[in-house]
């Protein structure tokens, strides 16, 4: 589970370096004092351990959503829930589960990806009595 935390980490907070790749761009919103790193994937980039550990589906139509919530740098732990749309607007929920592990929490889900297309993502953040919700377009791409 190391390996795994490390991964989705590592994906969800230096993938901006990666910037180009239209399939891992990470981004972020600011809530306040609350930060919220999320990127999306393809299942084919996690090595068959990890997804493993993590309890994912490792498909070439299969996406990975991971969201990780900080504040004042430090993992907090939030009520995360969403839902992704394909261009015909059919929503398909997200079904988060939450990742703690050597002072990391993440929260990560899976969706299908059967074709290439611009997904919309809505994503819902709450901690405390506080409610935040991202929207973003992603280009998709089954893999190889």
């Amino acid at each position: 589970m190391k390996r795994l935390a490390l991964f989705l980490i590592t994906a969800c907070l230096s993938v901006g370096a990666m910037a180009a790749d239209v399939i891992k761009g990470e981004r972020k919103e600011v809530f306040g004092d609350i930060t919220v790193h999320y990127n999306t994937f393809n299942s084919t980039f996690l090595t068959p351990d990890i997804a493993k550990a993590a309890e994912l589906i490792r498909s070439k139509e299969q996406g990975v959503i991971n969201v990780s919530v900080l504040k004042d740098g430090k993992p907090l732990m939030a009520q995360v829930s969403g839902t992704v749309k394909d261009l015909t607007s059919q929503s398909v929920p997200l079904k988060f589960k939450q990742v703690t592990e050597q002072g990391a929490i993440y929260y990560i889900a899976q969706y299908p990806v059967p074709q290439q297309e611009t997904r919309t993502f809505e994503i819902k953040v709450q901690v405390g009595d506080k409610l935040n919700t991202i929207n973003f377009n992603q280009e998709l791409f089954p893999g190889q």
